[in-house]
């Protein structure tokens, strides 16, 4: 099929499928901001996950459409029937996962733009008219923003502004009790996967928290999701304290949490969500990177306050140096978060406030 790209003009409409995770779809968010600012006269259209729904869905000038990750087949039934009548001037693949690759068939779309299959999984290229250019190395938000080159706009808007409800911020204030800036946001846990250890042992958390404390007088807000483990590890984390953080783990918002972070002086946390929050909103992100490459994966803006530990694990595992293996390989190794040490994350803690991160 001749893909006609890159456009000559602006596009009349523009369907872009990127479901998950919070992270990946927070770093898509200046990928709309460019396409808002530079074609605006472009309808652009997300489908989008449900819960990641809730963190961008309030932004202007785009329609989303909400898409249920375990509706399996009927979704994509669902999906089709909200598509009759529609047929957009390209669709975005931004997802390449085979899941994603199916959903998109229920999208009428003249063209169907993907990875380049150096940076594909699952075949995708084999659901797709065209590809992006090969890129060497690329942080994800590279790879989105190749998806723009493709199509014909090379301007880049490194803007999130992801906009912040008045009535979170106040849920916020009510549940800090008026507390000030000076505090740190600690989510410990990363998102339950296949053979996915990022978590760090809940006695370094409560180190790092009371050296916080004492030596800069900062509070620790604690934050994560509703389940069991992350609940336990929350209340472990407090009992190994000696001086007992906040813990709102399972009692924030989405919405919530941006606002918590948007206060904060600096997140800790895994390789997760909450870190591509951090750097959306301009806050010092220490994020633990063992499992995958920060320079890939990390926060875009602030790769200075991650702990990177990664070399190290690749060197364990692989018994290799970064540059000797694929780009984005993965080390799975429950062992290789012992990498992080109490006396980097100290490091990062200091070098923040010497930077002026604290008001006083």
């Amino acid at each position: 099929m001749k893909t006609n790209l890159p456009f000559k003009i602006a596009p009349e409409s523009i369907c872009i499928l990127r479901l998950s995770a919070l992270g990946d779809v927070c770093n898509m968010v200046p990928i709309v901001r460019t396409l808002r600012k530079h074609w605006p006269r472009t309808r652009v259209t997300w489908v989008i996950g449900r819960v990641e729904h809730q963190l961008v869905g309030d932004i202007k000038g785009i329609e989303f459409i909400e898409y249920d990750k375990k509706s399996g087949l009927g979704g994509i039934v669902k999906l089709r029937k909200k598509m009759v009548g529609r047929r957009f001037s390209v669709l975005l693949q931004m997802q390449s996962a085979l899941r994603a690759s199916l959903i998109s068939l229920a999208i009428p779309a003249q063209i169907r733009l993907g990875f380049h299959p150096r940076m594909a999984k699952d075949f995708q290229w084999l659901f797709t008219h065209a590809t992006t250019k090969a890129l060497r190395h690329p942080h994800v938000i590279d790879g989105y923003f190749a998806f723009l080159e493709a199509i014909g706009l090379d301007q880049r808007e490194l803007v999130w502004d992801i906009p912040i409800p008045e009535d979170a911020r106040t849920h916020v204030d009510r549940r800090l009790g008026g507390m000030k800036r000076d505090y740190l946001v600690v989510s410990p846990c990363a998102s339950i996967r296949f053979r996915n250890w990022r978590n760090w042992p809940v006695r370094k958390y409560a180190q790092i928290i009371d050296y916080a404390f004492h030596r800069y007088g900062l509070q620790t807000i604690l934050t994560g999701g509703s389940t069991e483990e992350e609940i336990e590890i929350g209340r472990r984390i407090r009992h190994h304290s000696t001086h007992s953080p906040v813990n709102l783990i399972g009692q924030t918002s989405i919405k919530q949490l941006l606002a918590l972070i948007e206060r904060s002086v600096a997140v800790i946390s895994p390789d997760s969500g909450p870190i591509h929050l951090a750097n959306a909103q301009g806050v010092p992100p220490i994020g633990f990177y063992v499992a995958g490459n920060p320079l890939r994966g990390g926060p875009y803006l602030f790769q200075k306050w991650v702990v990177n530990a990664y070399p190290e694990a690749v060197l364990k595992t692989f018994g290799k140096s970064v540059d000797e293996i694929r780009w984005g390989k993965r080390v799975r190794d429950p062992e290789a978060i012992e990498f992080v040490t109490v006396a980097a994350v100290k490091e990062k803690i200091d070098a923040v406030i010497a930077e002026g991160n604290i008001i006083k």
